[in-house]
């Protein structure tokens, strides 16, 4: 399956691989160099597909957890101060995606949207320290009856070119649900409560949609 995002890309790239196939197969006569050509081109477009796939994932709502909102990395744990809409403390969990990756966003808690700001920005590489302030990004708060008010930044790194969100205010969205996509290469920051109880540590490696990041 793949995520409707991909759509155009991927019927673009099938045309332009079996069109390029075609010509290399007529206009180039040195064997291997056409099986090279054509081996480069098969691969760019399976790259291509595995970026935009999106795997059906189980999610158990639990109003008491936060899950990963992305499958990646955990580059960072620690307790920040948010000044962008909470203006004050609160403990702040980093998941870096690599262009391998699967890169839909899924809401890590369902709720009211409270907040949702786009910001344009530099295409810092997502693990710089400043990318959560400088980069392009949006902003998303829910509102859940046990956590309170949780913030998500979606932040794009130095491939990534678009952010796509489907969060608006005052929607009504389920936890594990598809909250967008961020397209080739990014980070998502989670800001919770400080009395929150993290169950991950630094590097490691999350799927989201499912795996539990922290509890109340």
């Amino acid at each position: 399956m793949f995520h409707k995002e991909g759509y155009k890309i991927i019927l673009i790239s099938t045309l332009i691989v079996g069109v390029g196939i075609i010509l290399i197969e007529n206009f180039i006569e040195i064997n291997w160099l056409n099986k090279a050509l054509s081996a480069v081109l098969l691969i760019m477009f399976l790259l291509i597909l595995q970026f935009f796939r999106n795997p059906k994932r189980n999610t158990i709502i639990d109003d008491n957890s936060i899950i990963a909102p992305a499958d990646g990395k955990v580059v960072v744990i620690e307790e920040v101060f948010e000044k962008e809409y909470f203006k004050d403390k609160r403990i702040q969990i980093s998941i870096f995606m690599s262009p391998l990756n699967v890169h839909v966003t899924r809401y890590p808690i369902g709720g009211n949207i409270q907040f949702s700001k786009y910001h344009p920005g530099k295409f810092l590489v997502a693990w710089h320290p400043k990318s959560s302030e400088e980069n392009e990004r949006t902003s998303v708060v829910i509102k859940n009856n046990t956590f309170g008010e949780v913030l998500y930044r979606q932040i794009a790194g130095a491939l990534a070119k678009r952010i796509v969100n489907y969060a608006k205010p005052e929607l009504q969205v389920v936890q594990g649900t598809d909250a967008g996509f961020i397209k080739f290469g990014s980070r998502i920051d989670v800001f919770l409560p400080l009395n929150s109880k993290i169950e991950v540590n630094i590097n490691d490696k999350v799927k989201g949609g499912e795996q539990i990041i922290a509890r109340i």
